[in-house]
């Protein structure tokens, strides 16, 4: 006997994911009511229909279908889903559906048929090697052409960095400072950062970096949304670049991306939208 190992309601979060919700949110995007022919139950006047009934099932026994499940099992399956249909109306008739949980509600309806829309139009629009290698060259072309192996020294206050560049000067290590007052997580690593490209920083510290010499440190303090940082730059090396190979899945994601998205530019031009804020 298949046990409720999940609430009823609980799970309805899990059938939403699935891109298959029916809400009262967005009358005008609700499905079309089902014929009697394909309803299961009916709760309040409210129809479930079979679609509803074999996501509902698929989702409880994990890939299962109604076909598969006892007498027994369709009546405690049935009983769950009733017991969902009824808390979400009790919860709309309460005006719950508002604030925080209302906007949740009506954002994983929208996504759930967004994404809908991405499938249905990517159907039949596979990548082409060609449409392949020129994003491959794109991203390449993008790609900085550098790594740097830098340490730092973050602290709270313009003066502590300050502070720490004199005692630089003065030919403390940088290391030994960076352990003794660096709030980073790196201090215990002398503030050592390892390898990263540029980009992977905030675009102060990038740019303070880019600007080093090998073994120099910075004269002025860099401030950041993090705090003062106090930046020595260890050493550089050209950027490893992925073969295409490595890679081509990824590509493929990329340019089926790219293709909805112009899709959705081109959507968005013949759209009424007024923005508010």
């Amino acid at each position: 006997m298949i046990r409720k190992l999940i609430p009823a309601v609980a799970l309805a979060g899990s059938v939403m994911a699935a891109g298959c919700a029916e809400g009262k949110i967005d009358q005008a995007a609700a499905p079309s009511p089902a014929p009697e022919t394909d309803v299961v139950a009916v709760v309040n006047g409210e129809k479930i229909s079979k679609d509803v009934w074999e996501l509902w099932v698929k989702t409880r026994t994990r890939g299962g279908t109604a076909a598969d499940l006892t007498p027994e099992q369709k009546d405690e399956n049935l009983d769950g889903l009733v017991e969902m249909y009824v808390a979400a109306q009790q919860a709309e008739k309460e005006g719950l559906a508002k604030g925080e949980d209302g906007a949740r509600i009506q954002l994983m309806h929208q996504s759930a048929l967004a994404d809908l829309a991405g499938r249905k139009f990517l159907e039949g629009k596979e990548p082409t090697p060609e449409e392949l290698k020129a994003e491959y060259d794109k991203q390449v072309a993008a790609l900085p052409k550098t790594e740097y192996r830098a340490r730092h020294i973050l602290v709270e206050s313009e003066a502590k960095a300050r502070e720490l560049i004199a005692s630089l000067d003065g030919g403390a290590r940088f290391e030994t400072l960076a352990q003794e007052n660096s709030t980073d997580s790196s201090a215990q690593e002398g503030g050592d950062l390892g390898w990263f490209a540029p980009g992977r920083m905030v675009k102060p510290f990038a740019d303070a970096v880019e600007k080093l010499e090998k073994g120099t440190y910075t004269k002025e303090p860099v401030q950041s949304e993090f705090g003062w940082h106090v930046i020595k730059l260890e050493d550089t090396r050209p950027l490893d670049v992925p073969s295409y190979e490595a890679v081509e899945s990824q590509l493929g994601q990329l340019v089926r991306q790219n293709k909805f998205q112009s899709y959705l530019d081109e959507l968005k031009k013949t759209a009424k939208i007024e923005r508010k804020l």
